[in-house]
């Protein structure tokens, strides 16, 4: 049995970066298992070092582990009782002053998506299931986790040990439709 984990890991190591996106499923039943401590901070070693608009890094993390604030974020996730069951649940925040792009977007909504999106490829790495959840009530979010006023609470973000591993096939549009060359028309 300990052969074959140890040959599981070694066969998710080698997957390369398109096998991993392909993989990534958003996940809302985990197992009843911790995601240790080592992990998380790999996790969130690889926000830490995602681009940003101007270098800003305006990305914060707030890490919850607790089950019974886990509970009162399920509360504030619109009652996803799915939140409150994840080992880890991290509200992806931003200390922003709300500098706009010169294209007119706001800085830290991207730069927090683009954090996120290296947090959910790695965890893909690392054995793990995420979900993204903007279905939340930002107020409540923040007040539970004592977050000051100025912060922005972008997402939560669900992390654990997905109870259905497998492979999920993936409803998207067809390249044809989403992609133009050159021109729209």
């Amino acid at each position: 049995m300990l052969a074959a984990a140890a040959d599981s890991i070694e066969r998710r190591r080698a997957l390369n970066i398109y096998e991993i996106i392909s993989l990534r499923k958003s996940v809302r039943a985990f197992q009843r298992k911790d995601v240790p401590e080592a992990v998380m901070t790999r996790l969130l070693e690889a926000a830490r070092i995602a681009p940003s608009a101007s270098n800003r890094q305006e990305w914060r993390f707030v890490v919850v582990r607790d089950p019974d604030t886990r509970k009162q974020m399920a509360e504030a996730a619109c009652r996803q009782a799915f939140v409150a069951e994840a080992p880890v649940v991290l509200a992806c925040c931003a200390e922003t002053d709300s500098h706009l792009m010169a294209c007119g977007q706001p800085c830290y909504t991207i730069d927090v998506a683009i954090a996120i999106d290296h947090i959910t490829l790695c965890a893909v790495e690392e054995g793990l299931g995420t979900c993204w959840i903007g279905a939340f009530h930002e107020e409540e979010a923040k007040q539970i986790l004592r977050i000051p006023p100025e912060i922005r609470v972008v997402e939560l973000l669900a992390i654990g040990y997905p109870q259905d591993p497998s492979r999920q096939e993936k409803q998207r549009l067809p390249l044809e439709h989403i992609v133009r060359y050159e021109h729209w028309d």
